[in-house]
């Protein structure tokens, strides 16, 4: 296969390693000096900048692959996740930015811990930390090994490579480095996947109207079910429900989306910011869908050109398109798309663990008074070991044949409970420790059994359809720590009038 990859191509990826690496070094001097810079870059950025920058945390490569491997295997129904982003968006601007803005802290769990205790600040944190690992790892991994194989390179040396340019420019210049070089791998992955978009056009037998008809035959263009009582598989509704939770999660309680808000140098930045990322995606990820649907139509007028090997492996049938249909130098551009990608998602990881480590554990318990000097040291030394465990992660997965499903297990059960209790934290004005504690008890135990209930014999089954697993969870957290909340203040009040 690397006959395919010529030296131009390569020449096109070396360029692209090559920018990144210089935007890292040239944002060295704002948001590599000082605290502030390293993690907030001084409140500085315009809308726009923070806009492509959230647009790209939110597509890793695991998105630029699995995406069209969705559409090609089976229908749009995924592409429902995406139409509850305009509703997730404007929830988190009117709420959730504003709040961030304001709160005087540029962790994303400091306010948790003023309505619940410590242990609000710690949970939250520690479940953070290690789902970003997690988060590295398969995403690098996830990017690595479709380019292992279809380009014939090493795995091992495409996990490093990828791995030690993202931590040596995060290293340098902070969350500066990572806004630029985000913005500037967005457009790239965008230019990426509507150039692939035309292509696929142009390549199939009649054109639009060719992938139309096929599509239409195949019924590749359905959103799944309609029905409002089936809850056990992914429906319409199902699907509409769990993007909204999932990316209200992502922009209430994710401290890569609190950082970035928190880097425009206004309120109404900020705001525009958000609404650029959250809008574009829609028509975006309408791009990677459509992708698919016309590669399993350009497939099927041509099925020859697909090796057996990649017919029951969706997720290869777009890198193998790119490396073997795509023009000289195009095919070096999308190459690049694709650890842009997973570079975005590397890149914000990194700055905001950093962030929590210093803000949430090392100036609460180590050094309260930690000096500018010391506290950079703490940033790019976090910086670095976060880096360092995220590729080994990485490398790990290679060697494992379950891990990553059961890694994905893990980050649903830390990730749970986040967003239930911050946003019971915001409506109730009664809930306390207690309450708090209580609900994300509830709400964690009803996740860790949806999770596992398929895996292990002795639990009960659930009925439900695993993308239901943070609507529950999320909601447990909240209802039952607004009932306790309110009970208690009644029971204190009975006592205060007796």
């Amino acid at each position: 296969m690397n006959g395919h990859f010529t030296i131009i191509d390569t020449l096109i990826l070396v360029l692209y390693f090559v920018c990144t690496m210089g935007i890292g070094l040239a944002s060295m001097r704002k948001g590599g000096t000082s605290v502030e810079g390293f993690t907030e870059a001084k409140r500085s950025f315009p809308g726009w900048l923070t806009g492509l920058s959230i647009l790209g945390s939110f597509i890793s490569s695991i998105s630029f692959l699995a995406l069209p491997g969705k559409s090609y295997a089976s229908d749009w129904n995924p592409f429902v996740w995406s139409l509850a982003m305009p509703l997730a968006t404007w929830i988190s601007v009117k709420y959730f930015v504003p709040f961030y803005r304001h709160v005087g802290s540029v962790s994303a769990y400091a306010h948790l811990e003023n309505r619940f205790g410590t242990w609000a600040r710690i949970y939250p944190g520690v479940c953070y930390l290690l789902t970003q690992l997690a988060r590295i790892g398969a995403v690098t991994y996830l990017m690595a090994l479709p380019m292992s194989v279809l380009l014939d390179w090493n795995i091992y040396f495409i996990i490093a490579v990828t791995g030690l340019a993202v931590t040596c420019y995060t290293f340098v210049g902070g969350i500066v480095a990572v806004i630029w070089t985000n913005a500037v791998q967005t457009v790239v992955l965008i230019v990426g996947a509507v150039l692939c978009a035309a292509i696929m056009v142009f390549s199939v037998p009649d054109g639009i109207s060719g992938i139309m008809d096929v599509a239409m035959q195949n019924n590749k263009f359905s959103l799944g079910s309609m029905s409002l009582t089936n809850l056990a598989e992914s429906t319409f509704f199902v699907m509409l429900v769990y993007g909204l939770f999932i990316n209200l999660q992502n922009f209430g309680i994710d401290q890569n989306y609190v950082q970035t808000y928190l880097t425009a140098k206004s309120d109404r930045e900020a705001e525009k910011g958000l609404w650029i990322g959250g809008m574009i995606y829609l028509p975006l990820s309408a791009v990677f869908f459509f992708i698919g649907t016309a590669l399993f139509c350009y497939y099927q007028a041509f099925p020859n050109l697909l090796p057996a090997e990649y017919a029951n492996k969706p997720d290869y049938v777009f890198p193998y398109f790119m490396v073997t249909a795509i023009p000289i130098g195009f095919k070096g551009l999308l190459i690049a798309a694709i650890f842009a990608a997973a570079m975005s998602t590397i890149s914000t990881s990194l700055t905001s663990s950093a962030t929590i480590i210093l803000t949430d554990y090392y100036k609460r318990y180590f050094d309260k008074n930690a000096s500018e000097r010391r506290s950079m040291f703490v940033l790019r030394l976090t910086t670095v070991i976060w880096g360092a465990l995220g590729t080994l992660i990485a490398l790990a997965f290679t060697k494992a044949t379950n891990a990553l499903d059961a890694w994905w297990v893990l980050a649903g059960i830390f990730s749970g409970g986040m967003l239930g209790l911050f946003v019971l934290g915001l409506v109730s004005k009664k809930a306390g420790m207690f309450s708090g504690a209580l609900g994300v008890i509830v709400g964690v135990s009803i996740i860790v059994w949806m999770s596992l209930a398929p895996y292990v014999s002795w639990m009960p089954k659930c009925p439900f359809h695993a993308y239901l697993i943070p609507v529950f969870g999320t909601s447990a957290v909240f209802v039952v720590g607004f009932c306790a909340g309110q009970i208690a203040y009644l029971f204190r009040r009975k006592d205060t009038q007796a």
